[in-house]
């Protein structure tokens, strides 16, 4: 005849698993939504460039005495050249990130830097020369990053189920 502590240990064992079980799938319920955090980021950027091919007409103009209080803009060689090096910066933290399979991406602070690249061209009336590039490197950066972190997700999702399959095993 079991003892009391035997029957304890039987009745735990399997909430245990129940318990892990639970967990394991809600884990995997936010992966799977993770992993499309990447292609939010790009739509809102597409919606961003095209307001900027339309150079923000959506939004009020500045007045002039606001554009003499801020200055003269930058050159468009000078934001160009700024564009480049974070371009650059961007590119190399995002496959750094992916060599490591760290599980961070840059997020949605590339969508600042972006619009304020987008931001200086028009200050600078410099908008229609340049914007493609924007679009260019905003695309390149945000692809990279969607795609470290989908591959990530990817990877985690596969331990996940892994672990689920054993979990089912058990119960």
């Amino acid at each position: 005849m079991p003892t009391a502590n035997e029957n304890i240990a039987h009745s735990t064992a399997p909430q245990a698993l129940v318990n892990l079980r639970s967990a394991a799938q809600a884990k995997l319920n936010g992966l799977q939504r993770r992993a499309n955090y990447g292609l939010y980021l790009l739509a809102g950027f597409l919606l961003m460039s095209f307001g900027a091919l339309d150079e923000f007409s959506f939004l009020p103009s500045f007045t002039p005495a606001f554009r003499k209080a801020l200055g003269a803009a930058p050159t468009a060689n000078f934001i160009s050249m700024a564009l480049v090096v974070y371009l650059f910066s961007a590119v190399m933290m995002a496959l750094a990130r992916m060599m490591s399979g760290a599980g961070k991406t840059g997020g949605i602070i590339h969508l600042g830097y972006l619009g304020a690249f987008y931001g200086f061209y028009h200050f600078s009336g410099e908008l229609a020369d340049n914007i493609w590039a924007v679009i260019g490197a905003g695309l390149t950066i945000l692809a990279l990053e969607a795609f470290q972190l989908w591959n990530y997700c990817q990877d985690e999702i596969r331990q996940v189920k892994e672990l689920l399959v054993q979990l089912d095993r058990n119960v």
